[in-house]
């Protein structure tokens, strides 16, 4: 009866955030930076938007 449950949606982020940095081919930097920011309760735009920027520029990419 389990399998049959219908999940919530906060469900369906949890697993995803969960298992985001395992999935093929994903950044593991920006899978564990927006999956830090979730489980933080601060998934916004905006930091989302400064983990990218911080990440891209510890690459060495500040242009």
């Amino acid at each position: 009866m389990e399998e049959n449950k219908i999940k919530s949606g906060k469900e369906i982020l949890d697993e995803f955030f969960k298992e985001v940095d395992s999935i093929e081919d994903v950044d593991k930097a920006i899978a564990n930076s927006l999956a830090e920011l979730y489980n933080n309760g601060k998934l916004t735009d905006k930091n989302v938007i400064n983990e990218l920027v911080k990440i891209r520029n510890n690459n060495g990419n500040k242009d």
